[in-house]
């Protein structure tokens, strides 16, 4: 059965983008129809490298279209786009990623004789009813609850915090794992490994940069002299160049724009650190795992899953102190730290592949094709 299947998604940039090309390549692969449509946004010489690498693949075609990441009017005109987009390519299936993306697909699949299948990839599942924003973003996944087909959840950390703040899944659902290929798990050659540490990723509060930032200094203050690379851009960029300079930490953290592949940045540094507050399958953790070099990530989020049997290597989040002595404990005993990243290395090879993450989602969406919807939808 070939399936005509359109991925939506917002933002073409990080690890929803990554799953997204993946399954957009062994889709294509596997001789289904594949389109793309995403924002406009994230016009990087990477991004667009990606893009016409492509569009050989895309038989149903790459569409851009203006998305803004918060609600507003200009959502009327994007849903118009899409809509229009859909018509002319005649998919089965529309896939939405994220909050963006999956409000767009929920609103349109059905007039478009498609079925809805959602994966949040953190997304709206990151907020509280607490705050006002919250609020609205969980309401509108309440309300477009009934017009979903099927939720493909990155990790049972997803499927648990979505049930917890959503409700029970009424329609159908699975646990599909993020995937890696199989050139991935080569080890990173040495490299100039001229710092001691390297944080890869988007620079903001929830990334734990700011803890990360602190612990420096407790290391620093226990005589101690580790070097850090910061790779990555994000909304906190000004706010950690200022807070760097609070804490005098200049001569001891280097900033970079994004480096791709991840690998190239891992290779610059003794040991990868993840400080989190949350995640959800974070590709970055996957990325450094396969990498075989030594990785600090916290136990938030789906990272405890990628981890298995090992999970106890896992910090606790917001401990500048937890931090801090891993941190000096990877610098005092390196071999120690490399045997421990030999194993989970060896632990995720066996079980995170992208072939079977691929396969996995076809079958779910044959498994949504061959049945009604769920719910009052």
């Amino acid at each position: 059965m070939v399936l005509r299947v359109v991925h939506v998604l917002r933002a073409p940039k990080g690890g929803a983008f990554r799953h997204v090309c993946d399954l957009v390549r062994g889709q294509a692969e596997r001789g289904h129809q594949v389109g793309l449509v995403c924002s406009t946004e994230a016009d990087e010489a990477a991004t667009d490298m990606v893009f016409a690498e492509l569009t050989d693949v895309c038989a149903l075609g790459i569409h851009r279209i203006p998305m803004k990441r918060l609600p507003g009017w200009s959502d009327v005109r994007a849903v118009r786009s899409l809509g229009e987009v859909c018509r002319e390519v005649g998919a089965d299936v529309m896939h939405g990623h994220g909050a963006k993306g999956a409000a767009y697909v929920r609103l349109l699949a059905s007039a478009a004789g498609a079925k809805a299948v959602y994966t949040p990839h953190g997304g709206s599942l990151h907020y509280s009813w607490r705050s006002a924003a919250g609020a609205v973003f969980l309401g509108l996944e309440r309300l477009l609850e009934t017009r979903t087909d099927g939720i493909l959840f990155e990790s049972e950390y997803a499927r648990r915090t979505y049930e917890r703040k959503i409700g029970a899944v009424k329609c159908l659902h699975r646990v599909v794992y993020n995937g890696l290929h199989e050139d991935e798990f080569t080890p990173v050659g040495s490299g100039s490994r001229q710092y001691d540490f390297v944080f890869v990723g988007e620079i903001r509060r929830l990334k734990g940069i700011f803890v990360l930032l602190d612990a420096m200094v407790r290391l620093r203050g226990e005589g101690r002299t580790p070097s850090l690379l910061i790779v990555g851009s994000g909304p906190d960029d000004a706010t950690l160049r200022s807070r760097i300079d609070e804490l005098d930490l200049g001569d001891a953290v280097t900033l970079s724009p994004p480096i791709h592949p991840a690998r190239d940045a891992f290779a610059l540094a003794r040991c990868v650190v993840t400080p989190s507050f949350a995640e959800s399958l974070p590709y970055i953790v996957l990325e450094a795992v396969a990498a075989g070099v030594p990785l600090l990530a916290t136990r938030v989020g789906g990272i405890p899953e990628i981890f298995g049997p090992l999970a106890d290597f896992l910090l606790p989040p917001g401990d500048a102190g937890a931090l801090a002595g891993a941190m000096g404990e990877a610098m005092s005993n390196p071999g120690a730290a490399m045997d421990r990243a030999d194993r989970v290395h060896a632990h995720v090879k066996q079980h995170l592949r992208v072939a079977q993450m691929v396969n996995a989602v076809v079958d779910f969406y044959e498994e949504v094709l061959g049945s009604p919807r769920s719910g009052n939808g």
